[in-house]
């Protein structure tokens, strides 16, 4: 119950920030090392949207492959101090 809470809640908050967007016409200039890009507001807020979750979600798979492989050693010494 508390993940569909946690996703319909991510979803109204990424459907605002679209809405924001889209109605913005304005046209932002981003600055970066090596070249300089125009874009519009609504561009801007889908890329560092999409860049975000691809980001959390890099670091819950991190998360979740250290949590599997932590109690794995803890077995390993365990056994090895019984024997």
């Amino acid at each position: 119950m508390r993940l569909y809470i946690t996703v319909i809640l991510f979803l109204i908050l990424l459907a605002v920030a679209f809405i924001f967007g889209s109605q913005n016409d304005q046209m932002l200039t981003l600055n970066y090392l090596i070249a300089k890009t125009n874009i519009s507001v609504a561009t801007a807020v889908g890329l560092f949207t999409a860049i975000g979750f691809v980001l959390g979600l890099l670091f819950v798979l991190f998360w979740k492959l250290l949590s599997m492989v932590k109690p794995n050693k803890k077995n390993q010494t365990l056994t090895s101090k019984k024997s």
